[in-house]
């Protein structure tokens, strides 16, 4: 996921981003960018830090099946946060605490979690699942960023696939930011480009013949060229923005091979022709865009 470097080039204390904006399909690596971001704070930039996910639930789950594993699997990270079975060892499926801060996760549907304590980092993951108001106290990206106001090198990872024109959490940040998109070059006349969904063509009914038609030279581009694509990829502003934010907008089209494919994308297009409720679920999560009602 070589697009994910420059996303977290922005996290480190050595940018001066304050906020990074991530727009995106699913299966391109967003949620796992923000874990890797977890392990830098506990090893690198110790700090209170928050992680939010839509639900309580939610961020137990990624707990156990995410930031557990990231923790076990890293001799220098199990150092740092102790063994949950010793006692008052401060690891508990939604606190882990290391030398110099802690790292709380909870869900935008706990009024009292977001309230929880103050944040130098904070991570909120798939904003635009979380609730409009939460328990009669008010958004909950604002009751959560309310807690960072304290400290003057904050920082602050906003990521989501977005959901609906005018209601999107994710698009709003993402129009304040400096509007970065991805451009890859051709592997045949290495001239760049986004990567558009109107240019993956295909034989009707034949999705997994899906290839990419560049649109400098005209060529076909063979989902496996990704391969060779990605690395040499970079990321473009497209507005100046406020000076403060880092916005990425990425579609899945990016997702590296052997995730999600182009033929993929071509079949889910073709079934949501015959399904229209379909066709918001592929907006949202292959083009990584809002959808209008």
């Amino acid at each position: 996921t070589p697009y994910l470097k420059t996303i977290m080039d922005c996290l480190s204390p050595s940018s001066p981003v304050e906020r990074v904006v991530f727009m995106k399909g699913a299966q391109v690596g967003a949620t796992e960018c923000g874990n890797n971001w977890s392990g830098f704070v506990v090893h690198q930039a110790p700090g209170p830090m928050m992680a939010v996910q839509p639900t309580v639930e939610m961020a137990k789950r990624n707990s156990k099946q995410r930031v557990d594993p990231l923790i076990e699997e890293s001799d220098i990270l199990r150092k740092l946060v102790r063994d949950p079975r010793s006692r008052d060892s401060g690891n508990t499926i939604l606190s882990k605490e290391f030398p110099g801060g802690v790292l709380v996760m909870t869900g935008a549907n706990s009024a009292v979690g977001l309230r929880s304590m103050a944040a130098r980092y904070l991570f909120l993951d798939e904003v635009d699942g979380y609730p409009g108001d939460v328990e009669g106290e008010g958004d909950p990206v604002n009751l959560a960023l309310a807690r960072t106001r304290t400290f003057a090198r904050r920082k602050v990872f906003m990521a989501s696939t977005p959901k609906i024109t005018g209601l999107s959490r994710i698009e709003t940040a993402f129009e304040d930011s400096d509007q970065r998109r991805f451009w890859v070059p051709c592997p045949h006349c290495n001239q760049h480009q986004t990567l558009k969904f109107a240019q993956l063509k295909w034989p009707k009914g034949k999705p997994d013949e899906a290839v990419y038609i560049c649109e400098h030279c005209g060529a076909a581009i063979e989902n496996h060229h990704k391969h060779w694509m990605l690395p040499r990829g970079e990321w473009r502003a497209g507005a100046s923005g406020d000076g403060k934010t880092a916005g990425f907008h990425l579609s899945s089209l990016y997702s590296p091979v052997g995730w999600f494919s182009w033929a993929d994308a071509a079949k889910m297009f073709e079934e949501a022709q015959k399904n229209p409720s379909l066709l918001q679920v592929f907006v949202n999560t292959v083009l990584g865009e809002t959808w209008a009602q």
